[in-house]
């Protein structure tokens, strides 16, 4: 982050898995509020790639399904439901991120993940998951 002068110190969360931490308020700590922009753009997680899509994994019905926040939470969500073209060319982006990610994660990272609760979002999407990601999520080893 030294590339992009950005000087804030200890600016993740380090749990089962590691995402950016948030201010009082709820904001990511890398938004630049007078700005309105991301301050680490460049180098930004999976986290701001996949933006306003979040997910969830149904093991019964062996679906990942594909939520969208809600535009009061995040502005984008809000453009992009507005806009069905923008939306899909985002879902892709996004699906494509976090299939990647959920395949890197350790069984444990995963379920942790899961585990976080987001009632702000909605439903716009689902697919079939591999049975790799089913086991990783079924295995009590």
């Amino acid at each position: 982050m030294k590339a992009q002068n950005v000087s804030i110190k200890n600016p993740f969360v380090q749990t089962a898995y590691t995402f950016p931490k948030e201010d009082g308020e709820g904001y990511c700590l890398f938004y630049d509020k007078k700005t309105k922009k991301c301050q680490v753009h460049s180098v930004k997680p999976e986290t701001c790639v996949a933006g306003p899509v979040t997910f969830d994994i149904n093991i019964k019905t062996q679906k990942i399904e594909w939520y969208l926040k809600m535009e009061k939470i995040c502005q984008l969500a809000g453009k992009l439901y507005k806009n069905q073209s923008m939306l899909n060319k985002h879902l892709e982006s996004a699906k494509k991120e976090i299939f990647q990610l959920v395949r890197e994660l350790d069984s444990n990272a995963l379920q942790a993940i899961l585990k976080i609760s987001e009632p702000e979002t909605f439903k716009i999407d689902e697919d079939n998951i591999g049975k790799d990601i089913l086991h990783k999520l079924t295995d009590s080893s």
